[in-house]
């Protein structure tokens, strides 16, 4: 996939605070594994259906916002957030009260600061709004992406369109009364739209640019998906840490300093000084890693990695199991039925 490029200035708005909240949606074990997993937060009680819980349209009508982070960076998961809450509240709770914007906006301190209100059990975000987070890891991004020829392509855009509608459906599914849907979008907004619509034919759905600047319930999408995306890339920097300190590297020496990968964007100096610094010539990196982005690759081929040959597969052993019993090289008009118990010996095999 071709680099994301930012200016200085985003990329220190991309780069978690030193003292980041780790919210619920981190699972510690999945993150270290390279694994993707989908995270949701129990529903506020007020949001339930009131009459049976399978009937997803007696509950109060709430609004859900959808969107992304870190769809560009080379090192750490892109995480998409889903965030929903009642219609009544959507402007007045969280633009007026509690002033969400674009993550990318927001200074590190301030989406942490309003990601542990919302995860705080006696404040108002809490008791009013429910939110899930699929973290789509790093490996499984490359994984997908670099899939063989043979196989069908699952680039980015299809990876978060499942996420999308993975997430929508689970919320659904917890008796919540979905009636209007904000996106930020993928692509070109129509298209989107009309894939989305297909899925959610009963529900109003609204697929736009900047969604996370116009509507409040998108921009508490972004900053859940934001928190989380940051956090989760502390929990691999730490790992990484610890493994340098177990192979005898001292926390003040300079290869310990080394490990400062700074927001993970190709276009950040010191991921990339990270990436090169901490490459292994076979291997690459951890899971911490997109091998499919051109940074990465550009690194295994041409500066340090070893090279790596396939074998191709011989033709023989893409034969069929007929062509052991029959000549596969009889002419097209032969005798079917001369030829149906196998191909007649020669006199030569007397």
């Amino acid at each position: 996939m071709e680099d994301t490029q930012m200016d200085e200035g985003n990329v220190a708005l991309e780069t978690p605070a030193p003292d980041v909240f780790v919210p619920p949606s981190i699972h510690r074990a999945e993150t270290l594994a390279g694994e993707t997993y989908t995270h949701f937060s129990p529903v506020p009680p007020s949001l339930l259906p009131q009459t049976s819980p399978s009937d997803s349209q007696a509950g109060e009508p709430c609004v859900l916002g959808v969107d992304e982070a870190g769809r560009g960076p080379v090192l750490g998961p892109m995480v998409y957030g889903v965030f929903y809450l009642p219609q009544t509240l959507s402007d007045s709770l969280l633009k007026e009260t509690h002033h969400f914007d674009d993550s990318k906006v927001l200074t590190p301190a301030v989406r942490s600061s309003l990601m542990q209100t919302l995860c705080t059990a006696s404040t108002d975000l809490h008791s009013s709004c429910g939110w899930a987070v699929s973290c789509l890891s790093a490996r499984d991004i490359g994984a997908n992406m670099l899939r063989p020829s043979t196989s069908a392509a699952y680039n980015l855009n299809a990876q978060a369109l499942d996420a999308t509608i993975s997430l929508i459906q689970g919320v659904l599914s917890r008796g919540v009364n979905v009636r209007e849907i904000y996106v930020d979008t993928v692509g070109p907004p129509a298209a989107y739209q009309a894939k989305l619509a297909r899925v959610f034919p009963t529900t109003k759905i609204t697929v736009a640019k900047k969604a996370d600047s116009l509507y409040p319930c998108v921009s508490a999408a972004s900053v859940c998906a934001k928190v989380t995306r940051d956090a989760a890339l502390e929990v691999l920097y730490e790992a990484r840490v610890e493994a340098d300190l177990g192979d005898g590297v001292e926390e003040g020496d300079e290869k310990a300093g080394e490990l400062t990968w700074g927001s993970g964007y190709p276009s950040d100096a010191r991921c990339v000084a990270w990436l090169r610094k901490n490459m292994h010539p076979v291997f690459g990196w951890g899971p911490e890693c997109r091998f499919s982005w051109g940074t990465a690759k550009d690194m295994l081929e041409t500066k340090g990695g070893v090279k790596v040959e396939w074998p191709v597969d011989e033709e023989d052993e893409n034969s069929r199991l007929t062509d052991y019993f029959a000549d596969s090289n009889k002419e097209k008009d032969a005798d079917e039925l001369g030829t149906w118990f196998g191909t007649p010996a020669s006199l030569e095999a007397f």
